[in-house]
């Protein structure tokens, strides 16, 4: 069984497209699991407010008009934030895609969703590292059964939670059953936003993109104090910009003491 010390959500979105810094969430479905067991599920379907690409339509089965008289993602933020806020969270592929696009759309109407104290575990990466394959196939592994409705929101999280339940028990010699354990074992720790464009090497924050890949942002921002400007000018996730405005304003209160 799974130990919980507070509750955790399972969430999956469907999105107008992969661009983390620009696309937008269509639908979300998020599966609370509570310490006693108990289990609380809300799925919305959201207007993103921009057109939902046929290419992106054709995967999920969203579209624009099914959405039109949805509510807004900033609409439902109070709300959304308010299900989530004493959660640990959970998904499938979710520290790569899932998170960062929440967390945009939370940024966007300046809710900070990734605190320093939830606990992100990734249901992909435990699976990726043991068996390496995706969601249908690790359904098919851990439960045994054909995963229905593919890239249905709500399908996928169901799925995703009794995948985690299944590896918990195949693995449960490496596998310790608490969120504290599986956040350490599922995250990518090295990265310092979500958007994975600054790394941590020695406790050093470098670029991990670009033509100043590698080098500490520190030193490139004494080095060439514009390439903040144009950062901040460019399509940049605004996770990034926020972690890279905090590394520049701790420079200033460097000099300043």
């Amino acid at each position: 069984m799974l130990t919980l010390h507070k509750p955790l959500a399972f969430f999956d979105i469907e999105t107008t497209g992969v661009n983390l810094a620009t696309d937008r969430i269509v639908e979300i479905s998020i599966l609370k699991l509570m310490p006693n067991g108990d289990k609380k599920i809300k799925t919305l379907r959201l207007n993103p407010t921009i057109p939902i690409p046929i290419q992106a339509s054709q995967i999920h089965g969203i579209y624009d008009a099914d959405v039109k008289d949805a509510p807004t993602f900033e609409q439902v933020a109070s709300e959304l934030y308010e299900f989530l806020k004493d959660s640990d969270i959970a998904g499938y592929n979710s520290n790569q895609f899932d998170v960062p696009i929440l967390t945009e759309e939370f940024l966007r109407v300046n809710i900070d969703f990734r605190n320093e104290k939830r606990k992100f575990i990734d249901v992909f990466r435990i699976f990726q590292k043991m068996e390496r394959r995706d969601l249908a196939a690790a359904y098919k592994f851990y439960c045994n059964k054909d995963l229905q409705n593919a890239h249905s929101a709500e399908a996928d999280v169901l799925a995703t939670y009794e995948v985690l339940l299944g590896q918990l028990n195949l693995y449960q010699d490496t596998l310790a059953p608490n969120v504290d354990y599986l956040h350490e074992f599922s995250s990518d720790q090295t990265f310092v936003d979500s958007g994975r464009r600054l790394i941590r090497e020695d406790g050093i924050v470098k670029f991990n993109f670009g033509k100043h890949k590698g080098r500490p942002v520190e030193d490139v921002f004494k080095d060439e104090p514009q390439y903040y400007d144009w950062i901040m000018k460019s399509d940049f996730m605004l996770d990034t910009k926020q972690k890279i405005t905090e590394i520049k304003l701790s420079m200033k209160f460097k000099i300043s003491r």
